[in-house]
């Protein structure tokens, strides 16, 4: 079997600014991709300018579009940008996601409404549309968590709002199978970045280390090249949830 590359691909990020994202970017375009650079605000406009610099100086091509993919719309606005720059896309990665960690009865309902909408609605329209714009053999990928194989307190809508997108994932790998579209969630551990940091006293953070290889986090290193082969050579794998945790949790 010929080995599947990025050469010539074109890839959409939602959240690839920095971070996760960023190296993702980065790393697809030293394989040949071409790179669509989402970002979520003005905040982050200037890493995403970055982001599609580092792109552009790897020898490949990059675009910045920001959006609130809360917004159906603006998911779609997503994807319109990589057909009208690129003329279509191949693979689609949603690394976006927000993290609380809180009591259920300290949880208010505004803070319920605005994790679902990120973690679940912005997950759900990014798969769909991912499925009505991308070229045959594609690929979606999408960021879950490892927590969706724990026991633990604190991160109900957090957890909550990531554990439909199994079943999103394993529903669209069904409808999207007879156009060699493969679907797949990517579920780390807690990830030693800026998000994580902030949800968790030094002592916490301390138990996650302890519960993995290492006494580690994961890193956003270990994380890239499972997205990079589930992109190309890893087309046989769909529907499924891959934990990447360096044995945190399993399932």
């Amino acid at each position: 079997m010929a080995e599947r590359t990025l050469q010539g691909k074109v890839v959409v990020i939602a959240g690839g600014a920095k971070n996760l994202g960023g190296l993702l970017a980065t790393t697809v375009a030293a394989g040949g991709a071409k790179v669509v650079v989402h970002h979520h605000s003005d905040s982050s406009a200037a890493d995403a300018e970055k982001t599609v610099t580092a792109v552009r100086e790897a020898g490949s091509e990059a675009v910045a579009v920001q959006g609130d993919l809360t917004r159906v719309g603006e998911v779609r606005r997503l994807f319109d940008a990589a057909v009208d720059t690129f003329g279509g896309v191949d693979v689609a990665v949603n690394t976006t996601g927000m993290v609380l960690r809180k009591p259920i009865l300290e949880t208010t309902e505004d803070e319920y409404d605005r994790m679902f909408a990120i973690n679940l609605k912005a997950a759900y329209f990014f798969i769909q549309e991912a499925g009505r714009r991308l070229n045959d053999d594609g690929r979606i990928i999408s960021l879950g968590t490892s927590l969706l194989a724990a026991f633990t307190d604190g991160y109900s809508t957090y957890a909550g709002g990531k554990a439909p997108l199994e079943h999103f994932t394993r529903a669209a790998a069904k409808e999207f199978a007879d156009r060699g579209i493969s679907v797949n969630v990517v579920a780390p551990g807690p990830m030693d970045t800026p998000f994580f940091y902030p949800q968790e006293t030094p002592e916490r953070v301390a138990f996650h280390k302890s519960q993995a290889m290492g006494n580690e986090l994961t890193h956003i290193e270990d994380i890239v090249p499972l997205i990079e082969f589930l992109a190309t050579d890893g087309r046989w794998i769909t529907g499924q949830t891959l934990f990447v945790n360096g044995g945190y949790t399993t399932r």
